[in-house]
């Protein structure tokens, strides 16, 4: 289990970090603590939670102390009663085993897009935004999460299957309407750090078609690419250098020429099939997605079929399929990769 973020306290708050995770785990009502501020006490308690999402049920505390005193009394909020915690305790473990023991003799890789792929099957954004859902009690037990939840889900399965893997989180920014604090996923695959936001590839998974393959397009990104539609983090992170495994490098659908983008969308005219691909060709400006959209378009014409077209502009992935003409204009989505499942209806020549 990695706990990245007490490696990066100093003694005293490993101290208190160290009192704390022994105290919740024990269920205790009060923990005596050496004494720090109350700044540095939240900021302990709100990483140690992000090292280890098992302890699902202390969402918050109070903390008292004598002014002489070189201790506090930390005093943990829970969010059940003791006889309901460890009743879920049990059940939790059980279904975390349970699904560690069908992937333990994958690959570091492997074990990433299956983890992935479970939170893309099984997990729907609540929307109501339900306290456990913040918790794994939410992904892992009720099949519903938000943000937090669904990394802290991901965090534990990684951990059961022995694959380095801690929560990152960034700041909102009201000025861009980003009114929440969003959390995701670091993982070390060959020795590597890549970004991974399940939430986010949830909800472009769900935001197309109920039958749709899933979305990779924030599998193994590196910082370039994640920060285009992240906020900054506002916790230290290992730096993510690597683009070479990014999810759709990896299975030769990320396309540099317009005439592999012509070439496989004839493709899946013909067969019926999606096609989810990536586009690096050059950078993706509005000429270029134009271009893009008029390419996927003509591969239908050729069979008299309409492209219904998906854009995730931010990270220039696209999901199109093709179906018989019935309206007048192809379909063309361009996709907020947020959370929620948002999707923003768009134009097929976008000004």
């Amino acid at each position: 289990m990695e706990e990245f973020y007490y490696q990066k306290m100093d003694r005293q708050k490993q101290a208190v970090y160290h009192g704390m995770l022994q105290g919740v785990r024990q269920l205790a009502d009060q923990i005596q603590l050496p004494r720090v501020d109350g700044k540095e006490l939240y900021d302990i308690f709100f990483q140690m939670r992000l090292d280890h999402p098992e302890i699902f049920w202390v969402v918050g505390f109070s903390w008292k102390y004598y002014p002489d005193s070189p201790n506090l009394i930390f005093v943990p909020e829970y969010l059940f009663e003791k006889g309901k915690i460890k009743e879920h305790q049990i059940a939790l473990t059980s279904r975390v085993e349970k699904l560690a023991r069908q992937a333990q003799g994958l690959s570091e890789w492997e074990k990433e897009k299956y983890v992935h792929d479970f939170i893309c099957e099984n997990v729907r954004y609540d929307k109501l935004k339900k306290p456990y859902s913040h918790e794994i009690i939410g992904p892992l037990g009720q099949g519903v999460g938000v943000c937090e939840g669904i990394a802290k889900a991901v965090k534990v399965l990684c951990d059961a299957l022995g694959l380095w893997c801690m929560i990152a989180i960034c700041g909102n920014n009201p000025e861009k309407g980003i009114k929440y604090r969003h959390t995701w996923n670091i993982v070390r695959i060959g020795g590597q750090y890549y970004h991974l936001d399940a939430t986010f590839d949830n909800s472009l998974t769900r935001g197309a078609r109920e039958d749709a393959e899933y979305r990779y397009d924030y599998f193994n990104l590196d910082d370039k690419a994640m920060f285009r539609d992240h906020e900054p983090l506002i916790a230290p992170a290992p730096a993510c250098t690597d683009n070479g495994h990014f999810y759709y490098k990896e299975k030769k659908l990320s396309f540099t020429k317009m005439e592999e983008v012509k070439k496989r969308a004839q493709q899946a005219v013909k067969k019926g099939k999606v096609l989810t691909f990536h586009w690096r060709g050059s950078y993706l400006t509005r000429d270029v997605l134009r271009e893009i959209l008029n390419v996927l378009e003509d591969a239908g014409k050729e069979k008299s079929k309409l492209p219904h077209i998906y854009a995730n502009a931010a990270q220039a992935v696209f999901r199109v399929w093709y179906s018989d003409i019935d309206t007048l204009t192809p379909e063309v989505v361009l996709e907020d990769a947020n959370e929620g499942e948002k999707t923003e209806k768009g134009l097929k020549n976008p000004e």
